[in-house]
């Protein structure tokens, strides 16, 4: 009795039960009544006689009642069987997809039914199936970028290590500083990675407490200047000066963002071009963008520049060196804090601009 099947066409054999049994109590009581009534206008018989037809179409009426509800049982049951048939069958379609589905067959389709709660059903499986097939895209492809990353330092290490072995190269600070540096990056990849599956994960340690956002970025922009000079690169920073920009937020995860924001604006940004940095409050949101004169970003790159390991020709001579995460990791914390980082650029050779958008935690006081 746990089948479907078996449900439904018990289902229809007891409605038809229901119905007959219900049918023949009221003729029972209302037959006879009705037939004394009738009798009585066309001005009655004798008792004998009246009993006796009274008897004979009490017998036809059950006689005809019990027929009836043979019949009826029986096209119930036809009917019952046909219904669980259609009703199964696209029912069955959708089991075998998604035991497709989780033996790795993402693309297994199932066929829409005409009903439109199974149709509603078979949608969402077939969504299914497309969301699994690009997750399972995504992982393959952060596999490969993954060891694509590791490979170009394990390589130099390699490289270093066999020419010290063989004597190719003396075991000096300079072939050791070499090592060291491609050790840390690899570190940084690691600590990256681990950030990108706590931010993925809405796993990210947040210290929440009420910050002005505009001295978080300030400062944080502040700590890149000097690297920012030495490479020729004009740095302004336009804060809400007397006019705090308060927030709710990790005040270390948001410098994060900034911070990362401007190191890839100046690996964009070619000596004698600028960066700017500002803050501000409007329509309860705080918003801090970051902008430079760079090389711009391609239409088609404004979205997938926050995709893991992709890379946009940003670099203006090899001063990029990160992972390709950051921005994944940026777009993750503005998420955590109930935000969105967004990228803005009319194109190749004009710039590009990165905003951070957050709900405001107080209005503005002068």
């Amino acid at each position: 009795m746990n089948r479907l099947s078996v449900r439904l066409f018990f289902s229809h054999v007891v409605v038809v039960l229901i119905g007959a049994a219900t049918t023949y109590a009221l003729v029972q009581v209302l037959a006879p009544r009705l037939f004394d009534s009738g009798m009585a206008g066309m001005g009655g018989m004798g008792r004998g006689q009246g009993q006796e037809v009274h008897a004979a179409f009490a017998g036809a009426v059950n006689t005809a009642l019990l027929i009836g509800l043979g019949i009826a049982v029986l096209a119930a049951a036809a009917a019952g069987g046909v219904a669980a048939y259609r009703l199964l069958r696209p029912l069955a379609a959708v089991r075998a997809a998604t035991r497709r589905l989780s033996q790795g067959h993402y693309d297994e389709i199932v066929v829409t039914p005409r009903e439109v709660e199974l149709a509603a059903l078979a949608g969402d499986v077939n969504s299914l199936g497309a969301a699994l097939a690009h997750t399972e895209q995504r992982r393959v492809r952060l596999l490969s970028e993954i060891a694509h990353e590791m490979r170009t330092p394990l390589t130099v290490i390699d490289g270093y290590v066999e020419g010290m072995i063989d004597g190719v190269f003396p075991a000096g600070p300079e072939a050791l500083g070499q090592v060291s540096s491609e050790v840390g990056r690899l570190r940084r990849l690691a600590d990256d990675l681990s950030a990108l599956s706590r931010t993925e994960e809405g796993r990210l340690d947040l210290r929440i407490q009420q910050l002005d956002l505009a001295a978080v970025a300030a400062q944080a922009a502040e700590r890149l200047r000097p690297q920012l000079q030495d490479a020729g690169i004009t740095l302004t920073v336009n804060g809400a000066i007397g006019h705090p920009v308060l927030v709710a937020g990790d005040p270390d995860r948001l410098a994060q963002v900034v911070t990362n924001l401007v190191g890839n604006a100046m690996a964009a940004t070619p000596p004698g071009g600028g960066v700017r940095v500002a803050c501000w409050a409007e329509g309860g949101r705080a918003l801090v963008r970051v902008s430079d004169t760079g090389v711009g970003l391609a239409r088609q790159d404004l979205e997938r520049v926050f995709e893991r390991f992709y890379r946009a020709d940003r670099s203006t001579g090899g001063r990029d060196g990160g992972s390709g995460i950051g921005l994944t990791i940026a777009r993750g914390i503005a998420s955590a804090h109930g935000g969105d980082l967004t990228a803005a650029s009319a194109g190749p050779g004009t710039g590009a601009s990165f905003t951070l958008d957050m709900p405001i935690a107080a209005t503005r006081r002068g």
